[in-house]
């Protein structure tokens, strides 16, 4: 059964940092991309970055991340990291991992998604 499963969300004061997790099960995470994904309240769900399968150094960010955010992947433990820093009270959302076929930000070039976890940055 594939399963991903997100740990790591918290309550945060504005400028700290939080690093997020994507359990990946049922299959090998260096076959596929992975993707992270955030939904705020009231808004629709955006992507904020991926890493690919093929080339882990190969990942896409959102504009509004680029400099503060880092995706990375160990594959030993098919988990794969979103490290968050200088964290902003407009970070606030729930956030998915989900896994795509290529590196995408579109939503439906992904399969699977794990049920989330709240990132809330305090001002």
């Amino acid at each position: 059964e594939v399963q991903l499963v997100e740990s790591g969300g918290g309550l945060v004061q504005s400028g700290g940092s939080l690093r997020l997790s994507c359990a990946i099960s049922g299959f090998t995470r260096d076959d596929y991309t992975i993707g992270w994904f955030r939904q705020a309240p009231g808004k629709e769900r955006e992507g904020v970055s991926c890493i690919s399968n093929t080339d882990s150094s190969v990942t896409w960010y959102k504009d509004s991340v680029k400099g503060r955010f880092t995706s990375s992947s160990d594959s030993a433990k098919n988990t794969v990291y979103l490290q968050m820093n200088s964290l902003k009270p407009e970070d606030t959302a729930v956030y998915y991992c989900a896994r795509g076929s290529r590196p995408s930000s579109r939503e439906g070039e992904y399969d699977y998604w794990g049920q989330g976890t709240q990132v809330t940055v305090s001002s």
